[in-house]
């Protein structure tokens, strides 16, 4: 396998939008090397099989998907962080709506879904750890609780955005944080 990181990487973005455009059964080594606009054969250098780009679409959309550390820096406060979630979700669309159609590819593949659920409860512990660690409000569970509000709230906007018009996302999210979070809940 070949191993150019910058190539690799290009390779996986082009996937993601593929991904995002046409679902699971448009993703082929074929459609990533046209994406990428790269010799046909190019994407089979870098990646076994199909299988194999799934997961590694999935570490890639990590990648693309980390906060600025600038965001993460100063008093922190749970609904700006959120927001700048929302808004991150929005700029990096392709890359959500790709992790959308790795879940409901992993209903169909048992060895997609063992990697999403370890990468992705990964990342949930990893959130939870870092929420309590730098002291913003809330438990556990709460933690828990908002990722799951907000999953729900960024699949509504990405995928039936007119669906939240008539209910400001700004006050949703505030609303999320005061009932989910309270100041001083305890672990």
């Amino acid at each position: 396998m070949r191993q150019n990181p910058q190539r690799r990487a290009a390779l996986l973005d082009a996937a993601i939008e593929v991904l995002a455009r046409e679902g699971s059964r448009g993703l082929t080594l074929r459609a990533v090397d046209a994406e990428a606009a790269v010799p046909t054969g190019t994407a089979s250098n870098y990646f076994a099989n199909r299988a194999q780009l799934l997961v590694q679409i999935l570490h890639r959309t990590r990648e693309r998907l980390v906060p600025d550390p600038a965001d993460l820096t100063g008093p922190l406060d749970t609904k700006v962080l959120l927001g700048r979630l929302l808004e991150r979700m929005r700029r990096e669309r392709s890359v959500h709506i790709a992790m959308l159609e790795l879940r409901l590819e992993g209903l169909r593949r048992p060895e997609l879904q063992a990697e999403l659920a370890a990468f992705q409860g990964a990342e949930l512990e990893a959130n939870i750890d870092w929420h309590l660690r730098v002291g913003l409000p809330g438990d556990r569970q709460g933690v828990v609780l908002l990722y799951l509000a907000m999953l729900g709230l960024i699949v509504d906007d990405l995928t039936v955005p007119g669906l939240l018009e008539a209910h400001p996302v700004e006050a949703l999210i505030e609303t999320m944080v005061g009932r989910l979070l309270p100041q001083g809940a305890a672990d």
